[in-house]
């Protein structure tokens, strides 16, 4: 009963055994000159409907979105993003470190989302071409948010008119951006760039990869230092073919969505389960594979004498006993039943 984090579990099967084939085929060419790489390329051309973007496999979702990032937004720019977006709370000042100085600008909305009424607020500030300021360059928005929330595509076209009218790039952290599409049910396509997205931090790692995330700019142009800057921040694979077999997999037969669909499931199983009963209540609503729910002490002391693993969440009410729950690829049903099990008889 590791309901933990998606970050705990181990990877699929088939991805493993792809890498495993990858590395048996013997002597290939490097830094991605690799025939997997080329095929993880057109795969992701073909997904998104846009037979010129440009795609560069990395291991990390930090790595992903910063140097994305670093490629939109100067060392005296401004990116704009949630107070509780990985870029902002969980990555160590990274996106300010690849980009040589960014400023972040935190823009409040409930439920993890960014508020596109407070964005374009902050976005008309008097500043731009003012030399004492930052110059607002990118907005970043989480798909799915922090909270376990998800924009749909006409939140995201909203966002980014703001964006683009002040002439400013959007990028998407899209670590679990699987579980987004799965609960919208749209195609990718019109979950990113037809709903104004520029560049897009496309997460494979929590969804059943070993280690693997792809950058996919749609807009080829922000592209052209992708590569100087993956190398200079020491992000570039010489066996890229560990990484891009990974991704190859994920992408074939669907096995993405697959895995995102089952996670999704696994939440709401947890959620018809949980809710009915007293004292628990949900901090946001679920909509990927995240569930921030308040428990009674005496059911999380219960849960946690059988063996049940997850975190505990901040609350806004004093006194309030909040915990994140986190499904997975593969979650059990036969986990959950337990956990719910322990749940109802506390």
């Amino acid at each position: 009963m590791n309901f933990r984090s998606d970050n705990e579990v181990g990877a699929h099967p088939a991805i493993i055994e792809a890498v495993g084939r990858a590395f048996a085929a013997g002597p290939v060419h490097s830094y991605g000159g690799d025939e997997w790489t080329q095929r993880v390329v057109q795969r992701l051309r073909d997904l998104f409907e846009k037979p010129d973007l440009a795609a560069f496999p990395v291991t990390t979702g930090t790595a992903a979105n910063s140097l994305a990032l670093a490629c939109c937004t100067p060392p005296w720019g401004s990116i704009f993003c949630h107070p509780n977006s990985h870029i902002a709370e969980e990555e160590t000042n990274a996106p300010e470190f690849f980009t040589s100085g960014a400023r972040l600008f935190r823009v409040e909305g409930p439920g993890g989302k960014i508020d596109p009424r407070k964005l374009a607020g902050a976005l008309a500030q008097p500043v731009y071409g003012v030399v004492h300021y930052p110059q607002p360059s990118t907005v970043s928005v989480t798909q799915a948010t922090e909270c376990g929330t998800v924009y749909g595509p006409e939140e995201v076209a909203a966002i980014a008119t703001s964006t683009h009218r002040h002439g400013l790039k959007l990028h998407m952290d899209g670590a679990r951006f699987a579980n987004a599409l799965a609960f919208v049910g749209c195609t990718p396509a019109e979950l990113s760039w037809k709903a104004g997205v520029d560049v897009l931090s496309f997460g494979a790692t929590k969804n059943g990869a070993m280690a693997a995330e792809v950058v996919v700019f749609f807009n080829a142009e922000l592209a052209r230092e992708f590569e100087f800057r993956r190398k200079r921040g020491g992000h570039l694979l010489s066996k890229m073919r560990l990484l891009s077999s990974q991704l190859e997999a994920y992408l074939t037969d669907g096995l993405w969505l697959a895995n995102a669909r089952h996670a999704n499931a696994m939440a709401r199983r947890l959620v018809a389960g949980l809710t009915p009963l007293k004292g628990t209540q949900l901090l946001y609503p679920v909509e990927a594979n995240e569930i921030f729910v308040v428990l009674p002490a005496h059911m999380h002391d219960a849960l946690a004498a059988g063996g049940a693993q997850y975190h505990p969440w901040p609350s806004d009410r004093p006194g309030e006993r909040a915990f994140r729950l986190v499904t997975a690829f593969d979650t059990s049903a036969a986990d959950v039943d337990q956990f719910l099990s322990i749940a109802k008889a506390a």
